[in-house]
């Protein structure tokens, strides 16, 4: 999964028309490592939808912005608007990725 790079990167993701999952996470964090393990697998049932990753530590104005309080956090973005926010405690399964993600389909 790509990282995002810069602020002018992240702008430019989330006000594309289709939607743009952005996984917020840590280097030191070990449920965004859980996560990674299992995320490819979910990515390739969502081929619909961009993955990117971003670390909370090098862009904490945006993750205050968007009221990010857990990490890892899955957001989704389409045409600069979040659309959804799965917060850390509920992106612990696949399981629970999986679903959240199928909530999206009437977003596209």
């Amino acid at each position: 999964m790509e990282r995002i790079q810069t602020e002018k990167q992240y702008e430019d993701l989330i006000n594309r028309d289709g939607l743009t999952v952005i996984k917020y996470d840590a280097t030191w964090c070990p449920d965004c490592k859980t996560l990674d393990k299992f995320l490819p697998d979910i990515m390739t049932k969502h081929s619909d939808k961009e993955f990117y990753a971003m670390d909370v530590e090098q862009f904490e104005d945006i993750t205050s912005k968007n009221d990010v309080r857990g990490i890892p956090s899955l957001l989704v973005y389409k045409n600069g608007e979040k659309l959804a926010h799965l917060h850390s405690k509920f992106a612990k399964t696949p399981a629970e990725i999986s679903e959240y993600l199928e909530t999206l389909e009437s977003k596209k």
